[in-house]
């Protein structure tokens, strides 16, 4: 794939697929020059039409983004899919593309699984009968080892997990992303283009400094053309787990994510407080929602899956 740092896009740059790629007075001073004139950048990745055949049989999928990293992408990833197959007759997959920094594995209690080859592809871990696995930490040696790739190589494993993995046949598939808006990003609206996504679920914390790096996230969609599911405001007030009071560890001085939906008209999903029972969790490898159904976060959880914004995008969803 190509892609230009943003640091060095002209100005007024016509885009790679432009008529005018490579010709444009803009284009002037551009170590790409040449290789937009070249005609190169228009030519289509056959992979994107085998990924398009490959996930024809996946009925839903759903993106989770963010521009801001640490504010809960995989916890939410990992049980928003543990609720999707918690009814047993669903066949769910979450696919992990976060490339230097796999957390899903551990998050899943997968850690230390390892993928295997089949004459279909690679098959992912699965953690019950109906919930697969695919992350990358199950192709290093140890959760230690540190994954130091430029962006084409990072592309080349992202074009492997869609168009290599044996999915079989599914009712969901959702997809844990890194934060930024950068390779990995490009690489999975792309490779995604000829098929059809539900969207992007958009997680953030109530202080602004994540909330700025959110709105970059959100104008990436726009620009992309990926539909926006809704926000979720994670750790959203801590909730004790004795007491049940809240307080406000994150402030949001500036309304939060209530505030910015309002400001971009998008769909608030729901607020998840923080609640220490989860982080243990995820370090365990378990289901938040199984092991602790009675927290004010498992509710807002199940309100979030139960949203009628889910709905809409999706044909059904489940309950616990």
């Amino acid at each position: 794939t190509f892609n230009v740092p943003s640091c060095v896009i002209p100005t007024d740059c016509p885009g790679t697929q432009s008529e005018q790629a490579g010709k444009s007075s803009s284009c002037e001073g551009c170590p790409n020059q040449k290789l937009c004139a070249s005609g190169a950048t228009k030519a289509a990745d056959p992979a994107i039409a085998e990924i398009g055949e490959k996930l024809s049989t996946v009925k839903h999928k759903i993106l989770v983004l963010s521009g801001k990293g640490g504010v809960g992408k995989s916890t939410f990833s990992a049980h928003l899919a543990h609720a999707l197959a918690s009814d047993a007759t669903k066949e769910v997959a979450l696919l992990d593309v976060d490339i230097c920094g796999p957390s899903i594995p551990r998050i899943m209690g997968l850690e230390g699984e390892q993928v295997h080859q089949s004459g279909s592809g690679w098959s992912p871990v699965y953690v019950d009968d109906n919930l697969a696995v695919m992350s990358i930490g199950f192709l290093l040696s140890s959760p230690d080892d540190a994954v130091i790739w430029r962006g084409p190589k990072k592309n080349g494993m992202i074009k492997q997990f869609l168009r290599d993995v044996d999915w079989g046949e599914l009712d969901y598939l959702v997809v844990d992303t890194p934060p930024g808006t950068s390779d990995e990003h490009l690489s999975i609206v792309q490779y995604l283009s000829s098929t059809h996504v539900d969207g992007a679920v958009i997680i953030t914390t109530p202080q602004e400094v994540s909330l700025q790096d959110v709105r970059k996230e959100i104008r990436f969609c726009q620009k992309v053309k990926l539909p926006i599911i809704g926000v979720v405001e994670n750790m959203s007030g801590f909730v004790c787990p004795k007491c049940q009071n809240t307080s406000q560890i994150f402030p949001p001085t500036t309304g939060g994510a209530e505030q910015m939906c309002a400001d971009l008209n998008l769909p608030l999903l729901g607020k998840v407080p923080l609640d220490p029972r989860i982080a243990r969790s995820c370090d365990e490898g378990r289901s938040f929602l199984a092991e602790v159904p009675d927290s004010p976060a498992t509710q807002i959880y199940l309100d979030i899956v139960k949203s009628k914004n889910l709905i809409k995008h999706t044909s059904y969803f489940v309950f616990i």
